[in-house]
């Protein structure tokens, strides 16, 4: 039986997220199990003294929700997240360089890698798979691999479309068993999640969290 909680991280990135938002997501982190919490840059602090000494990941995200900063703009971001507390970092990727062809993507996230692991940090990639042909989705995966970071992730949430099981059995089929897969973005009840985890999610990020978990135990 897969015990779904382990698998969610509970999240809140709307823009016009309050400090009630954040209170009450990790309140109910404690109170359902799930491995983290995601939340804006602005509230990592609030976050983080709320979670207090509860084994929580703290989530933020960097370059979000398009991706087309500029690399050291990434780089600054991450460093001030990892210093107020973040434990792992979900950075959405230069797919604007990606789709010119560029070799970009690779060097920005090398950069991010290295910097996340010199911290004992975690690095997803954000790819906006809804943005992306399935032969995109494989070189995606293939540079993320070479660029050393620990998951990649589907969506911001903010796209058109999300979490698809076919795009998260092909990125587990062109990723290393090393490099884990986080589904995100549109998925609101159990029978979503568990699918893709048989798909090959090793996380699961929503806003819908206490549903599913509720389904899951009735």
């Amino acid at each position: 039986m897969i015990k779904i909680e382990k698998y969610i991280e509970q999240t809140v990135l709307k823009a016009q997220t309050v400090d009630a938002d954040i209170e009450n997501l990790v309140r109910e982190a404690k109170e359902y199990g799930f491995v983290g919490v995601c939340v804006p840059p602005f509230w990592v602090k609030k976050a983080k003294r709320e979670i207090g000494d509860a084994d929580i990941q703290l989530v933020s995200v960097v370059g979000f929700p398009l991706g087309y900063n500029l690399t050291e703009t990434k780089v600054f971001e991450t460093e001030q997240l990892i210093k107020m507390g973040a434990d792992e970092i979900d950075v959405v990727w230069s797919l604007t360089s990606f789709k010119a062809g560029m070799n970009w993507p690779k060097i920005e996230l090398a950069k991010l890698s290295q910097l996340c692991h010199d911290q004992e940090r975690i690095l997803k990639v954000i790819l906006e798979t809804a943005y992306l042909s399935d032969k995109e989705i494989i070189q995606a995966c293939e540079i993320c691999a070479d660029a050393g970071v620990d998951y990649v992730k589907t969506s911001t949430g903010f796209a058109p479309e999300g979490a698809k099981e076919n795009h998260i059995k092909l990125m587990r089929e062109n990723l290393p068993s090393t490099v884990g897969i986080k589904a995100s973005g549109g998925i609101k009840t159990l029978e979503q999640a568990l699918g893709l985890v048989r798909a090959g999610a090793d996380r699961i990020g929503t806003s819908s969290g206490v549903h599913i978990v509720k389904t899951a135990r009735e």
